[in-house]
């Protein structure tokens, strides 16, 4: 007789030992993540960073550029500590490029995914932040409303952290939605926008691309891209392409080509002939569920075949193009979202929006690879827009921030703020309001944000006087 299957497994209970106590504990070590431990540990206070892999960096590892440090406008509107790292960098590993401005994307700052991954590590330790790399978040420990620290599972075996205050910044809200936090996730169907594994090609011949798309005559509508003038390539050797629906379409047509995407999406790297593809597109893939990363995987790399070969074969430059290599994980769009004490709306968005309470201003348009077709929806604000610190704060627990693309927002807000320069800011207000949280023996919600304020503006943080203007630091100065 068959045995039933085993559905469940009941595990004994055990003790847990104690690996460490921290301040501040930040939970991801991603582009919010490493800017929120470094602003919380500006005064000496103990801040841990646990990340899953083996280097800090997150999405900036992955082959795409930081975007967003520049507004709609042409005025650079992310600066604070994501300037500093850029600045570093480009200084000491000549690992970014300066901000150019892009028709599409308001700002490309082209970033050397491995230099990324050692300066921000060296400005890690050298602030002081213990940093521990192969470590699961796999629970919490809870106090009723309070995070009394959290459970990580490493080769070293089921340890806990604890911490004053917990700083979110796994991209997903693992730690707020374990902790009880109200989340949502995808549009009001539930569709989440597809994640795509970036790869990388050498031997490109940019110039020969770039020039082949600005010198096109009007009517070759083939090598037109989508929102960028032609006239853009013929002045930038480093560059952004968007668009060639009519040749993909073509290439589809006469090779019987799987790509599930309508656009071709090309990011010159930093190194000459190195181009970045952002073209695989994998749907129904939920970044939350292991074996569905595990689908979405194997489904990107089987893609990647198919739009090697519409490059080589249709797409100007890229005749002696070769494979060098795939980004270390997929790029991840979007999983979960806090249900915070205020939620970002498309309207904010689009109405520019001022906030009293604002840590950060973005300027990315509302940018949403549709979950349910090959296509994707973009809108501009026409210039910038606040992030409140109210939606970086969670329902609920009293001493957990939230920083990165799961804040408090709503599908079509998140498509907004998703980017990687943006999260790096809203790490640093974060980082900065759980160090004014331990000082004030406050919770994060109870801090005054004016405060918080004061000190993001005396740090180089960008941010608005309600007339759009730039705040200076003077203005926020405490009275004497």
């Amino acid at each position: 007789m068959p045995a039933s299957p085993v559905r469940s497994i009941e595990e004994p209970a055990r003790s847990i030992p104690v690996s460490a106590e921290y301040d501040v504990l930040v939970v991801g070590g991603g582009p919010s993540g490493l800017t929120a431990a470094l602003a919380a540990s500006e005064d000496g206070l103990r801040v841990g960073l646990i990340e899953s892999r083996s280097f800090v960096g997150g999405n900036m590892t992955i082959g795409l550029p930081v975007l967003g440090f520049l507004g709609q406008k042409g005025n650079q509107i992310i600066d604070g500590l994501p300037q500093k790292f850029i600045e570093r960098l480009r200084k000491e590993r000549d690992g970014a490029s300066e901000h150019r401005p892009c028709p599409l994307h308001m700002g490309i700052t082209l970033v050397e995914p491995e230099a990324v991954k050692t300066v921000a590590l060296e400005m890690l330790t050298e602030a002081g932040v213990v940093v521990l790399f192969y470590t699961f978040f796999a629970g919490v420990v809870m106090d009723g409303d309070t995070i009394r620290g959290v459970i990580t599972e490493s080769k070293s075996g089921r340890t806990a952290t604890l911490a004053k205050v917990v700083i979110d910044c796994t991209g997903d809200a693992d730690v707020a939605y374990r902790a009880g936090v109200p989340t949502e996730k995808g549009n009001a169907d539930g569709g989440m926008q597809p994640p795509t594994l970036m790869f990388c090609l050498g031997g490109v011949d940019t110039d020969k691309l770039r020039l082949s798309i600005a010198n096109a005559p009007p009517q070759a509508r083939t090598y037109l891209t989508d929102f960028i003038p032609a006239e853009y390539f013929g002045q930038n050797h480093q560059f952004i392409v968007v668009g060639m629906r009519e040749l993909m379409a073509k290439a589809k047509q006469e090779r019987g080509l799987q790509i599930p995407n309508e656009r071709t999406i090309i990011i010159t790297g930093l190194k000459k002939g190195e181009v970045w593809i952002n073209m695989t597109r994998v749907k129904d893939t939920d970044g939350t569920d292991a074996r569905s990363l595990t689908r979405g995987e194997i489904e990107g790399r089987a893609q990647i075949d198919d739009i090697i070969t519409y490059l080589v074969n249709y797409v100007p430059g890229f005749e002696q193009a070769y494979f060098t290599k795939t980004a270390p994980f997929l790029g991840i769009r979007e999983t979960r979202r806090i249900v915070g004490q205020y939620v970002m709306t498309q309207e904010d968005v689009l109405a520019c929006s001022h906030f009293d309470d604002a840590i950060a201003v973005a300027s990315y348009p509302i940018d949403i690879h549709r979950p349910a077709d090959d296509g994707c929806t973009l809108i501009w604000c026409g210039d910038c827009y606040d992030i409140p610190y109210r939606s970086l704060v969670p329902q609920k627990i009293s001493n957990l921030l939230v920083a990165g693309r799961s804040i408090s927002a709503t599908h079509e807000a998140m498509g907004a703020i998703r980017v990687m320069a943006t999260c790096m800011a809203m790490g640093e207000a974060a980082g900065r309001a759980a160090k004014i949280s331990v000082r004030g023996n406050r919770t994060p919600a109870e801090i005054d944000v004016q405060e918080l304020r004061r000190q993001q503006l005396e740090r180089g943080v960008y941010l608005r006087n309600p007339d759009g203007t730039r705040a200076p630091a003077a203005e926020h100065a405490p009275a004497a």
